[in-house]
């Protein structure tokens, strides 16, 4: 090939090769630093790209799990409320069984504590009733019978079962008539005590339930923060490198300009031949 020719400027084409090869580098490193990704999209890394979007569904499959989980603990702590009450209600109820007991008591008298007993039963009806969220009761199997919560990003379910409030919880609608019924409702095995049982039962069940609920909600968000991070090392940039390969370039890209410049006005040279 002629090194003297009008037609082929090997010196422009090198400086216009490198100075593309430079644009393409500087216009890679300033996506970097505006987006803040090494890899933005299918275009810098397809395998990486693919991997950090398998990851952000894991990621937002968790957060929807966690939302749902809060539902749940709505639920439960109501519940948990309810069954408090029930059971604060059921220490006044014995007080008033205990006066039942006592067999010196006159008819106005026991009259009196009857009445006091039926409005207190009626008490742990309201509790039941009211222990409702978001249209659940699991204090009451006619309104909520046992639900599954969404508990992880792959709809992996926890059962949480419900108790009859009516039919386990309350105490016999009505009063002892005499001493004897009511010494045999505080009885060990006798309606009191039986009931009281169920209550602390579900006082038991659903706290654990709320509890495994706690630690599922923790370890969802400690799982969310771990593939942050993990996809944050495969496609986040280095912000500081890239801060620094960007004013590389840019002196790069200058100086390139100027070697195409200079190349491209070498045929000029020619013209002195001629004169």
């Amino acid at each position: 090939m002629s090194l003297n020719s009008v037609n082929t400027n090997s010196s422009a084409m090198v400086a216009l090769q490198s100075l593309n090869r430079t644009s393409e580098a500087l216009a890679m490193t300033q996506k970097r630093v505006s987006t803040g990704f090494r890899v933005a999209d299918a275009k810098d890394d397809g395998a990486a790209f693919a991997v950090a979007q398998t990851i952000r569904t894991d990621i937002a499959g968790l957060t929807a799990a966690n939302e749902q989980l809060g539902n749940s603990k709505g639920i439960l702590g109501t519940a948990l409320s309810g069954l408090t009450k029930m059971s604060d209600a059921m220490a006044n109820i014995r007080t008033t069984l205990v006066r039942l007991a006592d067999d010196t008591l006159n008819a106005t008298q026991r009259a009196q504590y009857e009445a006091q007993y039926t409005e207190m039963r009626g008490q742990l009806e309201d509790f039941v009733e009211d222990a409702t969220y978001n249209g659940q009761n699991l204090l009451d199997i006619t309104n909520a019978a046992s639900f599954s919560a969404t508990r992880n990003e792959t709809g992996t379910t926890y059962t949480i079962t419900s108790v009859d409030g009516a039919g386990t919880l309350l105490v016999a609608a009505t009063a002892p008539t005499d001493a004897a019924a009511a010494q045999a409702a505080l009885a060990d095995g006798g309606d009191f005590s039986t009931i009281m049982n169920a209550i602390g039962n579900a006082l038991n069940t659903f706290g654990s339930n709320n509890k495994y609920i706690d630690q599922q909600l923790s370890y969802n968000s400690e799982k969310v923060d771990a593939l942050n991070e993990g996809m944050g090392a495969l496609i986040d940039a280095d912000l500081a490198k890239e801060s620094a390969k960007l004013q590389a370039l840019q002196i790069r890209q200058q100086l390139g300009t100027q070697a195409l410049s200079i190349a491209n006005q070498a045929p000029q040279a020619l013209l002195s031949l001629f004169r």
